[in-house]
Formats: C-alpha cells, sequence, structure tokens
C-alpha cells in the first residue's frame, strides 16, 4: 500500500478511545495517540493545574498544533488517529466560546478518509486527574461532536459498545 489513509476515533470523554487506539497499536498498525494529556501535563510543569480551564485557547491552540504535526507525520499505510483536529473547534463550541477563523480552516485544509465514532459508555466512564467532566457533561460534548463532524460532511461510523477485541474486529472489517 503506497498511500496515506487517516482513520479517526472520536467521542466525548470515557468512550473507550484510548484503549482502542491501544489495541490497533498492539495490533501492528500506525497509531497517532491523544496528546491533550501531554499538553496538560507540560502545562502542570508551568504551575497551571487545568490549561483547558484556565488559557482555553492557548490549551486550544497547542492541541491544534500538535494534532496537525501529527496530521503531516502520518506514514504509508494506514493511520488511525486518536482525536482529530475538528475537536478543538467542537470543544469551543461546548464551552460556548467564539471559534477563531484558523480553527475553521485547519478543519477544511486536513480531512481524515474515515471516522468512527465512539458513543457514550456509562458502564465505563471514569474521572481522574485529566478528565474531570461527569457523565452528563461527556454526553453532551459527544452531541457536539457528531454534530460538528456531520457539518464538516463527515460521514460518521459509530462503533458499539463491546469487549475492545470486537470493537477492533469491528472497525478494522470497516477500513
Amino acid at each position: 500500500m503506497n498511500e496515506i489513509k487517516r482513520i479517526l476515533l472520536i467521542g466525548g470523554p470515557g468512550t473507550g478511545k484510548t484503549t482502542l487506539i491501544q489495541a490497533i497499536e498492539e495490533s501492528g498498525h500506525i497509531i497517532h495517540p491523544e496528546i491533550s494529556r501531554q499538553v496538560t501535563a507540560q502545562a502542570r510543569e508551568r504551575g497551571i493545574d487545568q490549561l483547558f480551564l484556565v488559557e482555553p485557547f492557548a490549551f486550544s491552540d497547542a492541541l491544534l498544533e500538535g494534532r496537525i504535526q501529527q496530521f503531516q507525520q502520518a506514514q504509508k499505510g494506514i493511520n488511525f488517529y486518536d482525536r482529530g483536529i475538528p475537536d478543538v473547534p467542537a470543544y469551543h463550541v461546548y464551552k460556548d466560546e467564539e471559534i477563531p477563523q484558523r480553527y475553521e480552516q485547519a478543519c477544511e485544509d486536513y480531512r481524515y478518509d474515515k471516522v468512527f465514532f465512539l458513543p457514550p459508555w456509562k458502564d465505563i466512564y471514569q474521572t481522574d486527574e485529566e478528565r474531570y467532566e461527569t457523565y452528563e457533561q461527556a454526553v453532551t460534548i459527544a452531541q457536539i461532536l457528531t454534530t460538528y463532524y456531520n457539518n464538516l460532511n463527515y460521514e460518521l461510523i459509530e462503533v458499539p459498545h463491546l469487549p475492545v477485541d470486537q470493537r477492533l474486529k469491528y472497525l478494522l472489517e470497516r477500513i
């Protein structure tokens, strides 16, 4: 396979995206992991506990830059992404903030080949130091994400609530 294919996983917090991405990597595929935890950790090193809450656009700028970099670093073959560029402006919709034009332009400039949506899953939802949203907030975020991606003319493929090995099989059969 000589071409580059970009496969994106989206969903609100706590839907099993990271676990699925890890299974994808373990099966030998190219992955581009979620970078928000890395951005948050770097902010904590500078003394900012929740950068998204304190400086939302500084956080988003770092995410956008990192996700564009991931997009550009795609290798020949199938590349899987844990969250994508349009997640950045979608989270500002959630916060009811104005979206900078450069965020919208990045969504147009960098397009994924397929988008898989992992819906909210209460049975596996957990909060931690980086995931502070309640389950209800996670459901709202998921709704905003699906609307935002649909408005960008992506056809979302919903991944059912299944054990991770079955989710992996479901996903790979649809690429």
